[in-house]
């Protein structure tokens, strides 16, 4: 339970955290410890009143859906795939920036099998983007859930396309694959919880406008 005096925030090692690190400066916080080395979870701040949990990327709107959070900063594909119940997004940090795309390896003929309508089998972890992106587009597909290197997957002959992020598309070229449609671009978003803002609104309304003026002094 969050003392009433302190505003906790949800964030994620790699490269979200990284990318945060100068926006929280800038907002004068600064960890106690530096979460990609330390084994604390809970990781307290310069500022009495500020502290951060350190949680999977996929858990951060969890945590802050169910108040165990105030504040999280969480990309566009983790947002979407959650929903967004119970949680406000004021502002698109800009960070992190990368597309989620369709990807096929460089031999498949992926125009001529939707256009002989095809079921192809795609594999992904962001299971209500894909859905939603082939179902506007009348293509028929089988998802399969995965969690590891989805690049693997063509290559093994587990799936016909993927569904991933997709930043300089390296990574792509090394496993003979290719990008053919982008389904939305994305960056890490600050979220709120709903509740917390309505009644902690003079701890977390300030921190707001310090996360928003950093953003505009890094954009």
């Amino acid at each position: 339970m969050n003392s009433d005096a302190t505003v906790t925030l949800a964030l994620s090692k790699g490269r979200i955290f990284d990318e945060t690190a100068p926006l929280l400066a800038a907002a004068g916080i600064a960890p106690a410890q530096n979460p990609e080395t330390s084994r604390e979870l809970i990781i307290a701040t310069n500022r009495p009143d500020v502290r951060l949990v350190i949680v999977r990327a996929s858990d951060v709107p969890t945590y802050v859906q169910y108040g165990a959070a105030d504040l999280g900063i969480a990309g566009k594909d983790v947002l979407y795939e959650h929903g967004g119940a119970g949680l406000y997004q004021p502002l698109d940090l800009g960070i992190a920036a990368c597309k989620m795309m369709v990807a096929v390896p460089e031999g498949f003929d992926y125009v001529g099998a939707v256009r002989q309508g095809a079921r192809l089998r795609v594999a992904t972890k962001y299971l209500r983007a894909a859905r939603e992106h082939f179902a506007a587009k009348g293509v028929h597909v089988d998802l399969i859930k995965l969690y590891g290197s989805m690049e693997l997957a063509p290559l093994a002959g587990l799936a016909d396309a993927i569904v991933d992020l997709v930043s300089t598309g390296n990574t792509l070229r090394a496993n003979r694959l290719r990008a053919i449609e982008e389904i939305m671009p994305v960056s890490a978003r600050l979220i709120v919880n709903q509740a917390a803002l309505k009644v902690r609104r003079a701890l977390i309304q300030p921190l707001l406008e310090s996360f928003e003026s950093a953003v505009t002094t890094h954009a």
